[in-house]
């Protein structure tokens, strides 16, 4: 359990920190590119509206000198061109004073790209383009943004490589230090499990002690109803120890459980074969859908215990006259044991994840007149954890409940 408590805080520990830096680096990224894009978008609003010019730092109007925020020397470190195409298609002029790169042949044909996009402004290749309408025809203005766009590239990659770097760190940090921060609830799970171990067998000799006495008690004075309220008692409390060793035991062997290859379908028929007899004294009936030469690597006694409290379980909780319903079923991968009964009383779906809690009782008067303890389906849970399965309960109907044990084959 603690190693498994050790893997889901690394796991979730690693998720957090993963999630962290991806909004991060997400937004870090976004925000550079909205600011390469807004500046391309600014430079070229100036040349769209100076026909493809940039206009002076002093005289004329405030709209047609550089804004006093762009540097004066924009002008000569900038590098575009402009293509002027006619209302009917024609290419009318082409600028390439401020570029070296880009001949005219190479121009038109950005010209002719950037025009069947529908959008007014967007990347061509290392270019940024927007689309201006003069006189009759189209403008259509290049900004070289190559050395913007490489900045870009290398700060997105050098975040990811840096919040890769960050996540390998930390997580051989938590890794080792895991244990450590685990430590408090380790000791307080091991000394709980020993105490419960402790206690079950020094229990049980007083018990042993008590059951005798009671023997000899009714030996001498004869049957009477509180030795036999005694006798109940004690062997209510016998069965309460004997469950919380046994749930104590499988917690701790989990990882040495010796687990081999054994018949399923022929362990869940015999012993399903000795509660007919019961469940037809008490007027119930089990159906069964058993899939034959189902098979699995497990401990065959602790599956026959598994099988033994859930169909206690599903006849002790369902009323006279109804049948418990018991499935088998094997698949590449899984198999599938179910075993459903009806109830006395519709079932509240949020006691549903609590039902396989130790002590637990959906009836909050905690009434025990059916003989349970409210432990037992915390050692179905505990055998199935310990063959690495799942189970959980459900209510198809609000009278109907079902226990699903799924195991690896």
């Amino acid at each position: 359990m603690i190693r498994r408590l050790k893997i889901k805080f690394i796991v979730l520990s690693m998720v957090s920190l993963f999630a962290l830096l991806a909004v991060i680096v997400t937004g870090m990224t976004l925000l550079n590119y909205r600011t390469v894009t807004a500046e391309a978008d600014e430079i070229l609003t100036l040349l769209s509206r100076n026909h493809g010019k940039f206009p002076g730092t002093t005289g004329g109007a405030p709209e047609d000198r550089l804004p006093p925020h762009l540097s004066p020397e924009l002008p000569h470190e900038a590098r575009y061109f402009s293509v002027l195409i006619a209302g009917n298609g024609d290419v009318v002029q082409v600028d390439l004073a401020r570029i070296s790169s880009v001949d005219k042949e190479t121009a038109i044909l950005y010209a002719k790209s950037a025009m069947n996009d529908t959008r007014d402004s967007a990347f061509l290749d290392r270019f940024r383009f927007a689309k201006n309408t003069e006189g009759a025809g189209v403008r259509l203005t290049f900004l070289d943004c190559g050395r913007q766009l490489d900045a870009f590239r290398n700060f997105f990659f050098t975040s990811i490589t840096m919040a890769f770097v960050g996540l390998v760190i930390v997580f051989f940090v938590i890794f080792f230090c895991a244990g450590r921060i685990l430590r408090p609830i380790a000791e307080s799970y091991e000394k709980q499990k020993r105490f419960i171990t402790d206690a079950g067998h020094e229990i049980k000799t007083p018990l042993t002690v008590i059951r005798a006495n009671t023997d000899l008690l009714e030996m001498e004075i004869g049957e009477n109803e509180s030795l036999t309220e005694i006798r109940t008692q004690s062997a209510r409390l016998t069965d309460l120890t004997n469950d919380l060793v046994l749930l104590s035991r499988m917690e701790e062997s989990a990882q040495t459980m010796p687990m081999i290859e054994f018949p399923l379908s022929e362990i869940v028929e015999d012993t399903l074969s000795g509660f007919r007899a019961i469940a037809e004294i008490e007027g119930k009936t089990i159906e069964t859908d058993i899939e034959p030469m189902c098979s699995m690597s497990g401990n065959a006694r602790a599956i026959e215990r598994l099988l033994i409290l859930l169909t206690d379980n599903a006849l002790k909780y369902s009323p006279s006259g109804t049948t418990v319903h018991v499935a088998l079923k094997q698949s590449t991968h899984l198999v599938s044991l179910s075993i459903g009964n009806q109830t006395c009383e519709p079932i509240d779906p949020s006691t549903l994840e609590h039902v396989f809690d130790r002590f637990y009782r959906a009836d909050p008067s905690r009434n025990s007149d059916t003989g349970g303890h409210g432990i037992g389906l915390s050692v179905a849970k505990a055998i199935v954890d310990a063959h690495g399965g799942k189970i959980r309960a459900t209510a198809p109907s609000p009278e109907t409940f079902l226990i699903t044990a799924s195991f690896p084959v």
